[in-house]
Parts: C-alpha cells; sequence; structure tokens
C-alpha cells in the first residue's frame, strides 16, 4: 500500500480541499496518509510554512500550487509502478 505524507495546519483551507481530492483519489489507488503538522516540528515549519499544503507521494512532492487532481493522480500511478 502507497504512503503519502500530507503536510498541513490547523484552520487551512487548501489542506482541506487538499485532504478532501486525496480522499476521492483513494477509491482508485489504495494508501495511507500520514498527517505532520507543520507546527508540531521547527524543521517543518521552516521548511513548509509558506508552501502548505504539501503531499509527498515516494519521491514526488507537491506543494499548494501545484495540487490538484490531475498532479496527484499522476504522483500515485508513478508510485504503483
Amino acid at each position: 500500500m502507497r504512503h503519502i505524507i500530507f503536510y498541513t495546519k490547523e484552520n487551512c483551507s487548501l489542506c482541506d480541499d487538499a485532504l478532501a481530492t486525496l480522499e476521492l483519489l483513494r477509491h482508485d489507488y489504495p494508501f495511507e496518509i500520514e498527517k505532520r503538522d507543520i507546527h508540531t516540528k521547527d524543521e517543518w515549519l521552516e521548511k513548509y510554512q509558506l508552501q502548505i499544503p504539501v503531499v509527498q507521494i515516494n519521491d514526488t512532492t507537491l506543494n499548494c500550487e501545484q495540487i490538484s487532481y490531475d498532479a496527484l493522480e499522476q504522483a500515485l500511478r508513478k508510485a504503483s509502478h
């Protein structure tokens, strides 16, 4: 099963939208989501503060400007090979 790391924070509407999109894709591409609140680790906050949500699928990392249904599906498809 695929493992997705999802960098997020509380009260983030873009994060909620990205998570909803991932849930739609879960039916075709089974995976687990590991949610990481960027406020729980200084390294994550420094790295992702202006980019969240950030989705990491294997060696593909998508930030808030790159996340879309198509981009997530493509990354999931790539991860399954």
